[in-house]
């Protein structure tokens, strides 16, 4: 697949907060579902230094406890239906669309991860028009209360040729980073998402403000 054997990266893209600029829409949804339960709502500024996955563990930074398994439900739900209902509005980061064709027209390999769920990934995806630059496209299947370890498993086995240690997750959450630890991989962070830069430098990894710096950084890490 791609150049295999060489000294490059495949590139396992995260969706959310990193290649699809929706902090703005993930706000307004998380409020519309703290709404739902009585919660305060919450700046874009607190949700980046509160936020983690899986989700309640968020959930609970914020109330003090964990949701009941009927609040979790009511809120997932509420979050669900306001995301949706903006997403198609938001558009993909700041010079995301040429990384991934410059990516693509060079012969290297990238794919996506998300935990979007998958019905709902593939159309928004293809509605930007990237599908094509990936050569696999996975989102989250069943529920939704834990992070992407166990899902970049099933993805990295269904990118036949390639081998963990040449990949290089591109993410803007701690969670990517364990995620790519789980598998043997490396991770760049990018700060346009869901964190702080100061929770993203206390994982340990390489953390940047452009997709440009990403892809160099990645590169950088397999070289």
């Amino acid at each position: 697949m791609g150049k295999t054997g060489n000294r490059s990266a495949h590139l396992v893209w995260d969706w959310n907060g990193t290649l699809l600029d929706d902090i703005s829409t993930v706000i307004a949804a998380t409020n519309a579902a703290f709404a739902e339960i009585g919660l305060a709502q919450i700046t874009l500024e607190r949700y980046r230094e509160l936020y983690c996955v899986p989700v309640p563990r968020f959930y609970e930074r914020l109330m003090g406890r964990l949701p009941t398994d009927d609040e979790w439900l009511v809120m997932d739900a509420a979050f669900h239906k306001h995301y949706w209902a903006r997403a198609d509005a938001c558009g993909l980061a700041a010079g995301a669309a040429e990384l991934l064709v410059r990516r693509q027209q060079s012969g290297l390999t990238q794919s996506l991860l998300s935990l979007a769920p998958h019905e709902h990934l593939i159309p928004i995806v293809r509605r930007h028009g990237i599908e094509e630059r990936f050569v696999r496209v996975d989102g989250r299947v069943g529920a939704s209360t834990s992070g992407k370890a166990e899902h970049m498993v099933r993805h990295l086995a269904g990118l036949a040729g390639v081998s963990a240690e040449r990949v290089v997750v591109i993410g803007d959450a701690a969670d990517d980073a364990v995620a790519a630890a789980h598998v043997g991989a490396k991770a760049v962070l990018y700060t346009g998402g869901s964190h702080s830069r100061a929770s993203l430098e206390s994982v340990g990894v390489p953390v940047v403000d452009t997709l440009e710096e990403a892809v160099t950084v990645a590169e950088e890490l397999v070289a």
